[in-house]
C-alpha cells in the first residue's frame, strides 16, 4: 500500500495512537482516540483512524483488528521521558497534595514535551469520569499556573488539591465536575485558588 503525508489532525491522531500501543501495551478504542483528541464525537476519531489505515499508517490484523504498520510505527521516533507519580488528587471532594513521589512511569515524549515540565497523578473519585478520568488513572499533568476556560486543571484551594473543568467568570472561577454522579457540584471559589497546571490525558490504571 503506497503511504501518503498526514493532515495535522491525522498526525496528532497517530501521535495518541502511538503513545497508547507504547504506554499502555494496547491500541485505543475509537472513544479513547476521542476523549485523548478532545473531541465530542466518537465519529470524528473514526473516521481519522479510517484515514490512517487508508494512508498506510495503520493497518488490519488476520483477525480483522486495527495496528500500527511499520510506517506507522517509524513516524516521529520512539522517545520517553522518567515522570515521578507525586500522590493523589480527588476527582471529587479535595483533598491535600501531598507531594511525595510514590514512583516513577516512562512516558513519550509525544505526550510530554522535554521543554516543559509535567508530573502525573493519580487520581481518585467519579467527578471527573465523563471528562475520561476514571478512579485510579494516572492522570499527566503539564505545569503551568494560568487557564483557558474549558481547560481541565490541577487547581489547589487551600492547599487542597482537586482536577476539575476551568471556568473564569470575572472575578470569580467555578471549577466544574464532568460526573455521571449527580452528587456532585461545580465548587464556585473568588481566592486561595492557584493553578497547578492542565491535564494533558489520562492514563488507565495499570
Amino acid at each position: 500500500m503506497e503511504t501518503k503525508s498526514l493532515t495535522p489532525r491525522e498526525a496528532d491522531a497517530l501521535r495518541e495512537i502511538r503513545s497508547a500501543v507504547r504506554l499502555l501495551g494496547k491500541f485505543p478504542s475509537v472513544r479513547e482516540l476521542m476523549v485523548a483528541l478532545g473531541y465530542r464525537s466518537p465519529r470524528s476519531a473514526a473516521v481519522l483512524m479510517k484515514e490512517l489505515e487508508k494512508k498506510g499508517f495503520l493497518r488490519r490484523t488476520p483477525g480483522g483488528k486495527l495496528c500500527l504498520s511499520a510506517q506507522g510505527e517509524d513516524v516521529g521516533g520512539t522517545d520517553t521521558i522518567e515522570l515521578p507519580v507525586v500522590g493523589q488528587a480527588r476527582c471529587g471532594v479535595p483533598t491535600f497534595a501531598e507531594e511525595s513521589v510514590d514512583e516513577f512511569v516512562r512516558v513519550s515524549t509525544d505526550l510530554a514535551p522535554r521543554d516543559r515540565k509535567h508530573f502525573l497523578l493519580r487520581a481518585q473519585g467519579d467527578s471527573m469520569d465523563q471528562a475520561g478520568i476514571q478512579p485510579g488513572d494516572l492522570v499527566l499533568i503539564r505545569v503551568q499556573d494560568t487557564a483557558q476556560n474549558g481547560d481541565r486543571v490541577l487547581a489547589l484551594i487551600d492547599d487542597e488539591a482537586t482536577i476539575k473543568e476551568f471556568e473564569r467568570r470575572g472575578e470569580v472561577v467555578i471549577l466544574h465536575p464532568r460526573s455521571s454522579n449527580p452528587e456532585h457540584r461545580p465548587i464556585v471559589v473568588s481566592e486561595n485558588l492557584k493553578v497547578q497546571g492542565i491535564v494533558v490525558t489520562a492514563i488507565p490504571a495499570f
